[in-house]
């Protein structure tokens, strides 16, 4: 989203009480579902917004408890909603790139910040 408070880019992260870490929007599709459609339902379901989607982001596969994982990622813009804490996701919060960078927990995520940047116009930055 464009920041509220000032000329530039906001991302959005989420804090997993689970395994207190802070990540991307993220989860798992229902059967059948469509990835997109899944994203979308994902990042409203974590952080109260809906979202217009964007240019596909690179696609992130590590090994979780031995068994491999792979997450589809979009860029988006929060559109309508409002953040309520729930079980899954307890907080969210809106940083600069540099700073939502430098606070995501898992390194493997870091790498798609500059993949979202790269999504803008040429010519213009994370802080037009």
């Amino acid at each position: 989203r464009r920041s509220p408070r000032s000329p530039g880019l906001e991302i959005c992260l989420v804090h997993r009480p689970k395994y207190d870490d802070w990540s991307h929007p993220k989860g798992k599709l229902e059967r059948g579902e469509d990835p997109l459609a899944g994203a979308l339902r994902e990042v409203a379901e974590e952080t109260g917004y809906a979202a217009a989607p964007g240019a596909e982001l690179p696609t992130v596969r590590y090994l979780s408890d031995g068994r491999p994982k792979e997450v589809r990622y979009w860029a988006a813009a929060a559109t309508t909603g409002a953040f309520a804490p729930s079980d899954e996701v307890d907080r969210i919060l809106w940083l600069a790139p540099d700073e939502a960078r430098a606070h995501l927990t898992r390194p493997l995520d870091r790498p798609l910040v500059d993949a979202l940047l790269a999504t803008l116009p040429p010519g213009t930055g994370p802080c037009p």
